[in-house]
């Protein structure tokens, strides 16, 4: 078992990008893997199961993909009836100062993310995929899973399970889904200039560096207010943006926090006080294309961000010129 148990844990952050990506969930995505661990335990328990897996891989990236795709079915239900508007756990790592092209050196784990392009755009446009759709198009367009195998998952032929991976794709790619295509050196520069007219309150200056058909979409889990229905439109979200912190300094409200990687993306980690005395912690991730924002998604539902480590007391918001 302890063999077992190595060559499983050389899996294991390859399964969990692949359980993260169709759940949109951290803790679901480590559930699935822990779950896909059990059954493999299981297998090995039991001769003719054991000689099901030839290629350990693929076997567990079959079952797992089978797990998600329970999650995926019972989390439809739970949606419709969720406060508000949803939006997936962001993966939040630190961003390292470097001397590199983009200016940033993302750890190791987050070079890995970054490969497959993830970002909380595309979790976000996956959302209104059905189950089969979602699995198909991460296993196949993501991870280069065969259709074989993809279908092994579905329980389907791998002609339909190319046929789900093709209708997502053009939901994937649908005119109005948030276009997400800049490296890390232009997000910088986008959302560079997006702090600064906000920080300026300057409307004008904003309306440059949005998109005429951006999206935003804010998730408190009903914890905090939030709009309950995505704003959409450059005029309609600077106001919005501009309201909002233009009324947490009204309220004389002291931010903190600095530049991350959301998703594998440039974002935003800030911490603030509500004005009832609670700490509110925001997770802002974008999405930048042809050298404009095409979606802002504040993340401040507190179940989906208490994993994160609190913000250094020191990390003064907006930062020093």
């Amino acid at each position: 078992m302890v063999d077992a148990a190595a060559e499983f844990e050389a899996e294991r952050a390859r399964l969990t990008a692949v359980a993260y990506r169709m759940l949109g969930s951290r803790s679901e995505a480590e559930d699935a893997v822990q779950e896909t661990w059990l059954r493999y335990a299981t297998a090995l328990g039991d001769p003719a199961a054991r000689a099901e897996v030839r290629h350990l891989g693929g076997w567990l990236t079959t079952t797992c993909a089978r797990i998600c795709l329970d999650v995926l079915r019972s989390a439809r239900v739970r949606r419709e009836t969720y406060p508000g508007q949803w939006l997936p756990e962001p993966l939040v790592t630190p961003l390292r100062p470097a001397a590199g092209a983009d200016g940033y050196a993302p750890d190791p784990a987050e070079r890995a993310v970054r490969r497959d392009q993830v970002g909380t755009a595309l979790l976000v446009v996956l959302e209104r995929l059905t189950p089969e759709q979602r699995v198909a198009f991460v296993l196949h367009d993501v991870f280069a899973v065969p259709f074989a195998r993809i279908a092994e998952a579905l329980g389907t032929s791998p002609e339909a399970a190319r046929q789900l991976a093709s209708r997502a794709r053009r939901a994937v790619h649908a005119p109005d889904a948030p276009r997400h295509t800049a490296d890390l050196a232009e997000q910088r520069r986008v959302v560079a200039a997006f702090v600064a007219a906000t920080e300026s309150g300057d409307l004008n200056a904003l309306l440059r560096v949005l998109a005429p058909d951006v999206l935003l979409i804010g998730d408190s889990g009903g914890h905090f207010p939030s709009a309950r229905r995505p704003v959409t439109g450059a005029d309609n979200v600077g106001r919005f943006v501009l309201g909002l912190f233009g009324r947490a300094g009204r309220y004389g409200q002291r931010m903190r926090g600095g530049p991350v990687l959301v998703d594998g993306s440039l974002g935003l980690q800030l911490e603030t006080v509500h004005t009832d005395g609670r700490l509110l912690r925001l997770v802002v991730a974008y999405a930048v294309h042809e050298g404009r924002i095409t979606g802002v998604f504040f993340q401040l539902n507190p179940d989906k961000l208490h994993h994160l480590p609190a913000v250094p007391t020191d990390a003064a918001w907006p930062p020093p010129r």
